[in-house]
């Protein structure tokens, strides 16, 4: 194990051992992670996936198991949320609201109650996923039936830690759509004062089944959001995925989306927007297994001050896998001259008829734009907002839900507020 990672190591294996007796699910299966993170601990930028991303920050702290709090202490919902859908909420890491008036066709059960737990990694070592089997201790297993529309719902994480505390916090979710079902989840973070956020997704889509899928990560400026989604697409199912995240002094999301059947379709867009010192890591591996599949990756990041991006993706087309159609662009807008961005999109391909390409593209603001809008009377600030809301605009276009996709606006609108003070 790092010698300068070890601290950090040693209290989430501490809040194991203190836990372990009390958390849900199959004993062998946590100590198997136990086993996997007391050998290779935290990883380190010499490791090729986290080359961009050290975690060095994490060893100021302790991060806790939190204790219980009831949903009238902890900080409030956004406000739009309550105009989304019927709600699924989870405080400090344990669920408040799994039992709303949800729509027909939705079988819901807590993790706690029914905890579907197992290693998705294919026997590779995943930092996040092993950190979230060892410590998971609530979540939602939702299902909707064969055929049904399920219209939205929406998952809501809330963090309210203590004053002066650092607190972890594990949730663990499966969600799976039978044959022809649909979904739109709408998943919002968000929270106060200083807590490890490690959230855990599996996804399961059966034979024509649609998933809509929208993230808007908002965490606490003194948080740190580590979390994952780990899908698995059916033969003509759908799966479409918006993040927008904001918040966070050090956050990363991984997605391993597994295109598993024939003529399944994965569709991603994603924008970061990082100021201050922030860092924002979102990478990607996407693994075309079947014939005629297809999948589409935007990644846009806007940086400023001495924040820095990294976007890493990888598609995987193996062999039979041919009439594969993959892409994937990233495209980062630097508005300091201290801001970075790192960008790593790759291909790995195994067939030989396929349509694959990627692309990436940095850049800063036009300052003939600039003075396009100045001189049609457009103040600097302002100019500059329109310009940084153009280069997103395409993006969240995407998100077809319109009540998210106005969450999604005025989000960015409350981002860009604060970099105009």
């Amino acid at each position: 194990m790092n010698a300068i990672l070890d601290a950090p190591a040693r209290g989430f294996l501490a809040c194991y051992e203190a836990t372990k007796n009390l958390l849900p699910g199959d004993a062998g299966v946590r100590e198997q992670a136990a086993r996997l993170f007391r050998a290779r601990g935290l990883p380190t930028p010499r490791e090729e996936a986290w080359k961009y991303t050290p975690l060095r920050a994490l060893n100021e702290f302790d991060f806790k198991t939190p204790a219980a709090r009831a949903a009238s202490e902890a900080i409030s919902a956004p406000a739009l949320a309550a105009e989304l859908g019927p709600r699924l909420s989870f405080i400090n890491g344990r669920a408040q609201n799994l039992s709303p008036e949800l729509p027909n066709g939705i079988r819901l059960e807590s993790f706690a109650e029914r905890p579907v737990l197992g290693m998705t990694a294919d026997g590779q070592y995943n930092f996040i996923e092993t950190l979230n089997v060892m410590l998971a201790a609530d979540g939602a297993v939702l299902e909707v039936t064969e055929g049904q529309d399920a219209h939205t719902l929406v998952l809501l994480h809330l963090a309210a830690p203590a004053e002066a505390e650092a607190i972890g916090l594990h949730v663990r979710h499966r969600i799976t759509l039978k044959r022809k079902a649909r979904l739109t989840l709408i998943e919002l973070a968000t929270g106060a004062g200083r807590y490890l956020h490690n959230p855990f997704i599996e996804i399961s889509l059966e034979e024509g089944a649609s998933l809509q899928h929208v993230r808007l990560q908002e965490e606490s400026a003194q948080a740190f959001h580590l979390g994952a989604v780990a899908a698995k697409i059916g033969a003509g199912a759908r799966y479409d995925a918006f993040f927008l995240h904001l918040g966070a002094q050090l956050s990363r999301t991984e997605l391993h989306v597994m295109l598993e059947q024939p003529s399944a379709s994965f569709r991603f867009g994603a924008a970061q927007l990082l100021r201050g010192a922030q860092h924002g890591d979102i990478t990607t591996e996407i693994f075309h297994r079947a014939p005629g599949c297809a999948s589409r990756q935007t990644v846009k990041s806007v940086i400023d001050e001495r924040a820095r991006g990294v976007f890493q993706g990888r598609i995987t087309v193996e062999r039979g896998a041919q009439k594969t159609d993959g892409y994937q662009m990233n495209q980062a807008l630097l508005l300091s001259s201290e801001a970075e961005i790192d960008s790593k999109p790759q291909l790995e391909i195994y067939a030989d008829d396929v349509k694959c390409s990627h692309g990436a593209t940095v850049g800063e603001i036009d300052p003939e734009q600039i003075f396009y809008l100045r001189s049609r009377g457009v103040p600097e600030a302002e100019a500059r907002g329109i310009l940084v809301q153009a280069f997103l605009a395409e993006a969240l276009e995407t998100v077809e839900a319109e009540t998210a996709r106005n969450m999604l606006n005025a989000a960015v609108e409350r981002w860009w507020e604060g970099c105009a003070q």
